[in-house]
């Protein structure tokens, strides 16, 4: 794999001062209007061409020290804590972090079922022992037309899916978030099917650019990126990038995911990055990263084409969107 340099990271400012969006009177048709991502990750990518992603160096303050090849400067951790995406909480990007704050992590269970041969249940602590984690720098590319680089800390997904053997039946895997109204105030909203339910191919989630994120800046993942464990698929949009993993099944049929069973016309079930595929409201060309004022252009795969387009050869890509 190619090495990423740090810097794709965005600097610190652009964010704070908008809202994407009206506050909850206006939920029912924010949430319709906008699938789910999460800054960081969720789910996701940018538009400058880079390839995968190792960190090379730099402390995890979040400061600025690193920096890419291009010489851009890293976003610091304010940035991609208090921009994020997260409708079990709330519509608001800005407001998550606050509402969060209190979010529970512990006790946590992760329980791998389905055509495996050896399910299990595992604690969230038992998970960081038994994967160590290393720091990846990806790129986000929200479905709503923004974008970020992330440090994420965390392992690779298949390192999970080896060690629970999936049968040779299994063809998908599908992820629930935690389904808890008490905790996330958004899901007592009847308007939605709750709980968020995300899937990939089984040849999508053994990719090593799929990752099991534990942390942020070489510090644990706070509540409002998705903590204890979220996925990060860096070629498909954001919305790709479920939080708060509870339960991961393997299964021979393709799943009904959270956004497809609410708005199917516009969210497909491979949702990679495309910009020759626009949204049926809005054109997906372009995208504006945090921190920058112009818009860039958006790359095929998120810019990951050389390690993923093989995955879907001689699909028609505009028909699985």
């Amino acid at each position: 794999m190619k090495k990423i340099l740090s810097s794709e990271i965005t600097p610190e400012q652009v964010y704070l001062s908008r809202r994407e969006f009206m506050k909850m009177g206006a939920l029912a048709s924010g949430m319709l209007l906008l699938a789910s991502c999460s800054p960081g990750i969720v789910t996701g990518g940018s538009n400058t061409k880079e390839n995968t992603t190792e960190a090379s160096g730099g402390t995890p303050s979040g400061q600025g020290q690193l920096s890419d090849e291009l010489g851009d400067a890293a976003n610091t951790y304010q940035d991609i804590t208090h921009f994020n995406n997260y409708y079990e909480f709330t519509p608001v990007k800005e407001d998550v972090a606050d509402l969060a704050k209190d979010f529970p992590l512990r006790p946590w269970s992760v329980e791998v079922a389905g055509l495996v041969d050896h399910p299990k249940v595992y604690d969230i602590d038992d998970i960081l022992k038994k994967f160590p984690s290393e720091e990846r720098i990806y790129r986000l590319r929200c479905v709503e037309g923004w974008s970020m680089v992330i440090p994420w800390m965390g392992f690779s997904f298949s390192k999970l899916l080896n060690e629970v053997s999936p049968q040779t039946e299994a063809k998908f895997v599908k992820l629930y978030t935690l389904d808890d109204p008490a905790q996330m105030p958004t899901q007592d909203d009847s308007w939605f099917s709750w709980p968020y339910v995300e899937g990939l191919r089984l040849d999508e989630a053994m990719h090593d650019l799929t990752l099991m994120v534990t942390g942020l800046y070489g510090k644990e993942l706070p509540a409002q990126n998705g903590a204890p464990l979220r996925l990060a698929v860096p070629w498909k949009y954001g919305f790709k990038s479920i939080k708060a993993i509870v339960r991961i099944e393997l299964v021979n049929e393709m799943p009904l995911t959270f956004w497809m069973n609410e708005a199917p016309s516009e969210y497909g079930f491979y949702a990679n990055v495309n910009p020759d595929v626009p949204h049926p409201r809005w054109s997906q060309a372009s995208e504006r990263r945090i921190g920058e004022l112009r818009r860039r252009r958006t790359l095929p795969f998120n810019g990951y084409a050389e390690e993923v387009a093989s995955l879907y050869q001689g699909m028609d890509l505009e028909v699985y969107f």
